[in-house]
């Protein structure tokens, strides 16, 4: 028999490939344009809807562009299945050509493409096995092998994905040296950013780099759980090169602002006012130059009088102490002037930090950031995950914490410069939420630190939709970028694709037409080399995250917070003696001093009206005595006055008594001396009658 003689069989089978091809190729075609088509009707929609002004009418157009979207999205995501349908039809054409006996497996049916969206686009590669299918050769392959070839440890990312094929054999990797030169994760909703930052996050754990991550959708939670492997994640790993993919989970502490909740329970993260520092609290509450130099002098007054600042109330008490009380005032003017509306300004302030959750923020005991750097028994690093699910509503809270954390971390650690790896990598997730609305103090100083902490061995990542949600100042200082897709189908998305466009390097793809048609766990890299070079932009397949891409049951962190050496240490306040308790028991002292000394002004008042009362009394007493004394004496004059009147009277009665007697006497002497002499009695007798009368 010939050699080149080919029997029917193999022919049958070869025009069924080509068939089974012929048709996945019209499917996948037919799927492109019903996706281009959904899209221009979606970009028309949205375009009527931003020159509508009837609700209802807006309403509508609404509903029609996010179908319209979907089904871009799906019809996209169905082209990638058909075409990797029909790569998987080639494989099975080239392995039949190579042996001619082999029996050639079948075609994946249409049915294929029933699960999700997501699920599809990110799996594009057929559940073959993929080592017999080599890529096509591409210049620009050698080029990001090239770009992307390092002599120093690193991070990997995924494989180079170029024109839909996967190259597992060019692995996409970050130097860990070059991680404190920042970066950004940004791509649209639903692209993968989470799952490349839970990616991220695992490797730099296994390299020992500690962690550190803002949870604010609540979904990072599976890091500290192993994956769950199935059959079509082991092909989706193989395909990709992720021969090491293992079911892991890695060391997680539960971190939580200020207290632990049901909801959010960990460890608590709390720092004193004192500690955050006059500048750095007057930046967060977005205080002016005037109002800065008086939080300074408050604080300075504070140190005088080792009064310790530890939460907001302290502030709060010595504020009002200051500028409300005379004593206050008083000490006040020995170190400068707070005026009144300056004071006001800085206690509305105050006030709304704490609403937002700065009540429980500022606080003892006082978190210490060195928790931050730590390192499991087997080596890798602890990922810290702080559950911020409430962000939006506490933007001063955040802001203040952002500040509060680099600036500490700043301040202790040593300079290192560019280390071989890293001393801690930050995570900071919907980084728009951070910088919507912030104070130009705050942004100052987020620039000011991402410019200076990579010295101290530090990298931070930001992860947002668009690069312009970061501001330029800040944009620039970030050296390596992920970027998934972007979807623009308004003009606001096409202006913002350019625009992110614009900050990639000059690169042999279109970015463009790339960027918004990625799938999902697809992004295009680019970082800075060992040299602080730009490298090649890499279209990249990620790979798949080896712990649980999703949340935990909640049961499972509080046990895990449970056992936590930190929840111990961390999760019961304190409440020393501080300036509140210390100003409201001098308030209190002052206040005893005051009622004691009314007490004894009144006392001695008392005693000084009794004194007088007595005294008055005494002398209406006296007076009483005297004129006591008075009648007394007048009584006796007159007792004495009567006597003598009386005696008086009764001498003058005797004597009128007797003068009567006498003259009646004298009369009856003379009558009887006359009727004596008359008669002839002698001088005797006469002598004798007059003394008998005197004498009656």
């Amino acid at each position: 028999m010939s050699e080149n003689f080919t029997s029917p069989a193999e022919v049958a089978r070869n025009a069924a490939q080509e068939a089974e091809l012929a048709r996945l190729r019209a499917e996948a075609a037919a799927a492109k344009l019903a996706a281009a088509e959904a899209a221009v009707k979606a970009a028309e929609l949205q375009a009527k809807l931003a020159s509508t002004t009837d609700q209802t009418e807006a309403e509508v157009l609404r509903k029609e562009a996010a179908a319209a979207d979907s089904t871009a999205v799906t019809k996209t995501d169905e082209a990638a299945a058909k075409e990797a349908e029909g790569a998987a039809v080639e494989v099975n054409a080239a392995l039949g050509a190579a042996s001619p006996d082999a029996v050639a497996p079948p075609a994946a049916p249409a049915a294929a493409s029933d699960d999700t969206a997501e699920k599809a686009a990110e799996t594009t590669e057929p559940a073959v096995t993929p080592s017999t299918h080599e890529p096509p050769a591409d210049p620009r392959a050698g080029t990001i092998a090239a770009g992307y070839s390092f002599d120093t440890p690193t991070m990997p990312l995924g494989c180079a994905l170029i024109d839909g094929h996967n190259y597992p054999d060019i692995t996409i990797s970050l130097p860990l040296r070059m991680m404190n030169r920042h970066g950004l994760v940004a791509g649209a909703t639903g692209t993968g950013k989470t799952r490349t930052l839970q990616l991220m996050a695992e490797g730099l754990s296994a390299a020992g780099v500690p962690v550190f991550i803002t949870d604010v959708k609540g979904d990072l939670s599976g890091l500290m759980s192993p994956g769950a492997p199935s059959e079509k994640l082991q092909a989706r790993t193989t395909a990709q090169g992720q021969s090491s993919w293992q079911p892991t989970g890695y060391p997680t502490e539960f971190l939580t602002l200020g207290v632990s909740s049901e909801s959010a329970p960990g460890a608590p993260v709390r720092t004193t006012v004192q500690n955050f520092g006059a500048l750095l609290l007057s930046r967060a509450l977005g205080l002016n130059a005037t109002q800065t130099e008086a939080l300074q002098l408050i604080f300075e007054y504070c140190e005088q009088r080792t009064m310790a600042l530890d939460d907001l109330k302290d502030l709060q008490e010595v504020v009002t102490f200051l500028t409300s009380t005379d004593e206050g005032k008083t000490e006040l003017n020995s170190i400068g002037g707070v005026s009144r509306p300056t004071a006001g300004v800085i206690l509305r302030s105050v006030a709304a930090l704490a609403a937002q959750g700065g009540d429980v923020f500022f606080g003892l005991p006082a978190f210490d950031t060195a928790h931050f750097l730590r390192t499991a028994a087997d080596g890798r690093g602890v990922i810290s995950l702080l559950r911020m699910t409430n962000m939006s509503e506490k933007p001063a809270l955040v802001s203040a914490f952002i500040m509060w954390l680099l600036n500490d971390l700043f301040r202790t650690l040593p300079e290192v410069g560019d280390a071989d790896k890293p001393k801690l990598v930050f995570f900071f997730d919907e980084a728009h939420l951070l910088f919507e609305g912030a104070s130009k103090e705050f942004l100052a100083q987020v620039e000011q630190v991402v410019k200076l902490i990579r010295s101290k061995g530090v990298g931070i990542y930001f992860l947002t939709q668009t690069p312009t949600d970061i501001p330029e100042e800040v944009l620039g200082q970030l050296g390596s970028r992920v970027q998934h897709a972007l979807r623009a189908f308004t003009p606001k998305d096409a202006k913002a694709l350019r625009a992110t466009v614009s900050t990639f390097p000059v690169s042999d793809f279109d970015l463009e037409e790339l960027l918004t048609s990625l799938g999902v766990g697809e992004a295009i890299v680019t970082i800075l080399d060992e040299k602080g070079r730009p490298s090649p932009v890499a279209p990249t397949k990620l790979w798949a995250p080896q712990s649980v891409m999703g949340p935990v049951d909640n049961a499972q962190v509080k046990k895990a917070v449970e056992a936590s050496a930190l929840a111990v240490k961390y999760m019961t306040p304190e409440d020393r003696e501080s300036a509140f308790e210390k100003l409201r028991a001098e308030a209190q002292k002052r206040q005893e001093e005051a009622e004691a000394a009314a007490a004894a002004a009144a006392k001695a008042e008392a005693e000084e009206k009794a004194r007088k009362e007595a005294e008055k009394q005494a002398k209406e007493e006296e007076k009483r005595r005297r004129e006591e004394e008075r009648r007394r004496r007048e009584e006796e004059r007159r007792r004495r006055e009567e006597e003598r009147d009386a005696e008086r009277r009764a001498r003058t009665g005797f004597r009128g008594a007797a003068s009567k007697a006498a003259n009646s006497f004298a009369r009856s002497l003379g009558t009887q001396l006359s009727r004596e002499l008359v008669k002839d009695n002698g001088g005797k007798k006469i002598l004798g009658t007059v003394l008998k009368g005197f004498f009656k």
